[in-house]
């Protein structure tokens, strides 16, 4: 059995919210599924992600296939390096602590970046709120040239 793991859609129409779960390759998209990993919702900014790494990582290395979303958003949240990492202790590169610590040296690098984006984006947005609204007057060239050019001389034609 082929085993996914992919994003189960939820919410209204034009307002997505999601299930990081692990399904059979075969169900469809909204379908049955056999664990649920996590959610995502795209509408904020940054994204808000929330997985279990634990679960997540057991998954990976038991051989389920991410789609190419969940593997992006994996990827974001550091599940794939820790594969990368727990690889490594795999095949005698380096032990365990030295793989927790670059894992949470990255991670904290990471956050602080997640927290400074999700700051900027707060202060953007209160400076357009607290913009003065400013109307664009725009002049129309047609009607400009017809004010300009003078009255023709000519009567209309009556019919006698």
């Amino acid at each position: 059995m082929a085993v996914k793991m992919r994003l189960q859609r939820h919410g209204s129409k034009k307002r997505p919210f999601y299930f990081i779960v692990i399904a059979d390759a075969r169900s469809p998209r909204d379908g049955k599924f056999i664990q649920k990993l996590g959610t995502y919702n795209p509408l904020t900014v940054p994204a808000t992600i929330q997985v279990d790494r634990q679960k997540a990582l057991d998954w990976l290395q038991k051989g389920a296939q991410p789609t190419d979303t969940v593997r992006r958003i994996l990827s974001f949240k550091g599940v794939l390096y820790l594969k990368h990492l727990l690889r490594g202790v795999g095949l005698g590169l380096f032990d365990e602590a030295t793989a927790m610590e670059k894992f949470t040296k990255w991670s904290n690098e990471h956050e602080s970046t997640v927290s400074r984006r999700q700051s900027e984006h707060k202060k953007k947005r209160t400076e357009r709120r607290n913009a003065p609204v400013v109307k664009k007057v725009e002049k129309k060239e047609e009607t400009a040239e017809a004010a300009t050019e003078a009255p023709s001389t000519e009567e209309p034609k009556t019919e006698e």
